[in-house]
């Protein structure tokens, strides 16, 4: 079974990090984003918006990779690969703080909890939405939340519509 991931076209991001911005109020108590702001601690996010290369950009988070190292280095064994959805979670009533899974993957999508006690932090994919709030929240709708074939499909046919014209 293909499981759901979130892709990002890179020639439709611009950089904005309203995706960073989506993702800490998405995992703030409050869940408003002016309140957020007042929080202490103030949320995380779990994206990253990194530049490429002049006017690339790509937001990266958490792979949820078929084959996760983060699950072979944690000793804590508070990381694991659901089979039903596919998803990597972290239990961070497990986590000691190792930090082994920071340094295992290969998408440096894992961070660190520093203002409560330095557990593991990564994407989520938001269980509580149908779609991640990165994802919902993209202007340019670089962000989509899809199988990999989907995800493959939608660029097939926008490399067709950009020879056809």
């Amino acid at each position: 079974m293909e499981t759901k991931k979130i892709f990002c076209d890179i020639t439709r991001c611009v950089g904005c990090k309203t995706c960073e911005l989506a993702c800490a109020v998405e995992h703030s108590v409050t869940k408003d984003l002016f309140l957020a702001v007042l929080e202490r601690p103030r949320p995380k996010k779990r994206r990253d918006t990194q530049f490429i290369a002049r006017d690339v950009f790509h937001s990266i988070g958490c792979q949820h990779c078929d084959d996760p190292p983060c699950v072979e280095a944690c000793m804590a064994s508070c990381i694991n690969k659901d089979k039903k959805t596919g998803n990597v979670d972290i239990d961070t009533a497990r986590c000691v703080g190792c930090w082994m899974c920071i340094m295992v993957c290969p998408f440096a999508a894992i961070s660190r909890q520093y203002a409560e006690d330095n557990r593991a932090l990564k994407c989520d994919l938001c269980p509580d939405r149908e779609s991640p709030a990165c994802v919902a929240s993209c202007p340019t709708r670089a962000l989509s939340f899809d199988t990999r074939r989907e995800f493959n499909k939608k660029q097939d046919n926008k490399k067709i519509e950009i020879a056809s014209r």
